[in-house]
């Protein structure tokens, strides 16, 4: 999360990428931070997956990670997620 803030204070878009245990958790470190992040969630678990199995959540993350980056160029640079942060994508939900 501080990564994606220091990225965006300098004016480079970026997107964070968490597995869903980590929605809540985000949330919470947004707010600290008073920082509002593009993100995207990809099911968790993550540690058990093998090496197909991440390229496989990688391949379909990639699309909503993309959008995101290319909303950063938009009014609200956030236009394509929920309130919880998600972006409009299988790949983000449970």
């Amino acid at each position: 999360m501080h990564d994606i803030a220091d990225l965006e204070s300098r004016q480079i878009p970026g997107v964070g990428v968490a597995s869903s245990e980590f929605v809540d958790a985000a949330a919470a470190q947004s707010r600290a931070l008073g920082f509002d992040p593009a993100m995207v969630f990809v099911p968790h678990p993550i540690q058990n997956r093998t090496d197909a199995e991440m390229r496989i959540l990688a391949d379909e993350a990639l699309g909503a990670i993309l959008r995101l980056l290319r909303a950063e160029g938009d009014a609200d640079g956030h236009s394509d997620r929920d309130s919880a942060g998600h972006c409009d994508e299988d790949a983000t939900h449970n």
